[in-house]
């Protein structure tokens, strides 16, 4: 076969695609019309709920607190779990009240990790972050590392201790972004990093046998703050009175 009849075959081919092709750019699918065809919208109480079952599914442990308590709570599980050393974020939201809480062994994270590796890596016990939110239907906490709190603060120690704000917790990883303008386009905010925390590390490569702690916490303790009830129990305790 001549040159010119491959050239000439290969100008016939792409002409049937170009003449097959849309005129014009598909629309985008409506995924908020689609997503919305298939939520739940589940309520408060039970978005709550099945968070708490899906994070004991995973062998997360669930710890209820108030606002005014949280830090005695933790003060007491620290306790508890032989937590010697408590790794925070000096300038977190809730370093203040981590400081106030008589919390023995509290340790600030403010040092750039190659000055103190060994001791971040094999003498600290427990490690404390705030969240963004949680996923109810996966059991996932929504975490957001900054300077403020380091992304290994919830890696690298045994125990990961974390205060969820239970008006926090979304439906779904959609509605979550969808709630919170997770967007380059326009949106409010969008995370350069990002971690989504469903139970203690596990991992199933040894032998197929699913072990816990190989490569991060043995240990999720979800400390939940529900503002609204505990400000029913208050009043119910108000009304006895």
């Amino acid at each position: 076969m001549s040159a010119n009849a491959n050239v000439s075959a290969r100008e016939r081919i792409l002409g049937r695609l170009r003449a097959a092709a849309p005129q014009s750019k598909p629309a985008a699918p409506d995924v908020h019309a689609l997503y919305a065809a298939m939520r739940k919208d589940d309520s408060r109480a039970e978005r709550i709920a099945r968070f708490c079952a899906q994070m004991a599914f995973w062998r997360g442990e669930v710890v209820p607190v108030t606002a005014d308590g949280w830090t005695d709570t933790l003060r007491e599980l620290c306790a508890a779990k032989g937590v010697a050393s408590l790794l925070h974020g000096p300038r977190g939201v809730h370093d203040s009240a981590l400081a106030a809480a008589g919390i023995p062994g509290l340790k600030a994270y403010d040092r750039p990790v190659g000055e103190w590796k060994q001791e971040l890596f094999e003498a600290t016990d427990a490690g404390f972050t705030s969240t963004r939110g949680a996923i109810a239907e996966t059991g996932t906490l929504i975490i957001w590392p900054d300077a403020a709190e380091p992304r290994l603060m919830s890696l690298v120690p045994p125990i990961h201790f974390a205060l969820l704000d239970a008006d926090c917790i979304h439906d779904t990883l959609f509605d979550a972004m969808t709630a919170e303008g997770w967007s380059a386009d326009g949106g409010r905010s969008l995370p350069t990093n990002a971690l989504l925390i469903s139970g203690p590390s596990k991992t199933a490569d040894i032998q197929q046998t699913l072990a816990y702690g190989a490569h991060g916490p043995k240990e999720l303790v979800v400390l939940l703050l529900d503002k609204t009830r505990e400000t029913a129990a208050n009043a119910a305790e108000e009304n006895r009175q």
